[in-house]
């Protein structure tokens, strides 16, 4: 513990491995190898695990469990400050960043849409649905009607998947084919529908299902 202190002090925190800095908020080395085994070595895992499931990995016990989730929640309203006040959209990994910090932990499906100009600069972000652990229901005419209500000229879907790995679902294509077919009955363009979830994301237009 004196050493990994030490060498924050010198170098900064930001030099600390995941394991350095798991000791350093569960005060045991033991304690930081049974998370980092019991979440694949995965940081964002164990910041998505209750406190419930915490508490239990390798003893670690009420008070430690509720730190860990403490200093998840300190990380996740810091990255959504810092992205409250974008308000252009460059690419499809600025919306990921955008989005991130409030679906990834989510135990629910959301889904929402971001309304643009014809210059990629947001008008709206808007939660568009709420469902349960495998799915939402969404309706495409919805989207649409807020996107004229906008002048809108372009959108972008995101939702994500709490219980699954960031694929897309014979649901999520015609969603997705239902929103496009309709905003361009009126010359407004899906630009992307990402999907988020802990192991990754997903994009319609990377993998060449949007044109």
């Amino acid at each position: 513990m004196t050493t990994i202190a030490q060498k924050m002090a010198a170098r900064g925190v930001e030099s600390l491995t995941d394991r350095e800095l798991l000791t350093l908020l569960t005060e045991e080395e033991s304690y930081a190898d049974a998370l980092l085994e019991a979440c694949g070595g995965s940081l964002a895992r164990i910041a998505a695990e209750g406190e419930s499931r915490l508490r239990m990995i390798g003893g670690l016990g009420l008070r430690r469990a509720r730190l860990l989730r403490a200093a998840a929640e300190f990380g996740r309203r810091t990255a959504s400050e810092l992205t409250a006040g974008v308000e252009c959209i460059v690419s499809s990994d600025d919306v990921v960043r955008l989005f991130r910090p409030h679906l990834e932990s989510l135990p629910y499906e959301e889904c929402w849409a971001v309304y643009l100009t014809s210059s990629n600069r947001i008008i709206e972000r808007q939660r568009i649905s709420q469902g349960g652990v495998s799915g939402t229901v969404v309706d495409h005419r919805l989207i649409v009607k807020r996107a004229l209500e906008l002048l809108a000229t372009q959108l972008i879907l995101i939702h994500n998947h709490p219980s699954g790995a960031a694929e897309a679902s014979p649901q999520d294509r015609a969603l997705t084919e239902k929103v496009a077919r309709a905003a361009a009955l009126f010359d407004i363009r899906l630009l992307d529908h990402l999907i988020l979830s802990r192991e990754g994301d997903f994009s319609f237009r990377r993998e060449g299902l949007l044109q």
